[in-house]
């Protein structure tokens, strides 16, 4: 149970975060202490947001406190193609490549039974209505600003390289081909910098196979 103390009450919420540990909680706690009141109203005012406009996208899963969320409200984008991803962060960091210009679909999970997470956990559903097409006219119309297929072309599987992505990937494999939309996985190898001896033998041997020609 939380006392009633401000500070003692602040740093146990605090050290319920990720990555942090009581002393940093602290810090955290006494930084705001002394931060100017204004700070700590903003600070208020942008948890209570959090909660309360903060939603999933109704066609990708993102989360955002616009529906549809930006990506899938910009005209600019492929919507012939969509990355598979298991988390918003995961979204972020292929979106910081400035690579991909195609749209999303966010899984918020990965297929892990050990942890009682099937396919009813996970927003797979939402990913296959999306990739039933209505045909003629206004049907077409309407499929597009709901984010489904009108000619979705490829499925991009970008799940994590551990045992729950793999498996996530191969069974949205087994789900999405047989629609006739090509699945791709996203390329696994060594790193940036990395050195050639220290490699694993799994990821040596997948940078071999997905080895390209120069």
């Amino acid at each position: 149970m939380i006392g009633p103390d401000p500070i003692a009450r602040l740093t146990v919420l605090l050290a319920k975060l990720p990555g942090v540990g009581e002393k940093t909680a602290q810090r955290l706690a006494f930084h705001i202490l002394k931060s100017p009141s204004q700070y700590s109203r903003d600070l208020a005012e942008a948890l209570l947001a959090l909660q309360q406009e903060v939603r999933l996208c109704s066609i990708c899963c993102n989360l955002t406190a616009q529906d549809p969320c930006p990506i899938c409200s910009d005209p600019q984008r492929d919507t012939r193609i969509i990355c598979v991803v298991s988390s918003v962060p995961d979204l972020l960091a292929v979106e910081r490549t400035r690579e991909f210009r195609g749209r999303y679909h966010v899984l918020h999970g990965a297929l892990s039974p050990l942890d009682g997470v099937g396919p009813d956990q996970l927003r797979i559903k939402e990913l296959l209505a999306r990739l039933q097409p209505e045909r003629g006219g206004s049907a077409d119309a309407r499929a597009e600003s709901e984010g489904r297929s009108i000619g979705v072309g490829e499925v991009i599987i970008a799940t994590d390289p551990t045992v729950e992505g793999e498996a996530t990937a191969l069974y949205l494999t087994r789900l999405v081909k047989p629609l006739g939309v090509r699945v791709t996985r996203i390329a696994q190898g060594l790193p940036m910098g990395g050195d050639l001896e220290y490699a694993d033998q799994v990821t040596l041997a997948r940078a071999l196979q997905g080895r390209r020609e120069l």
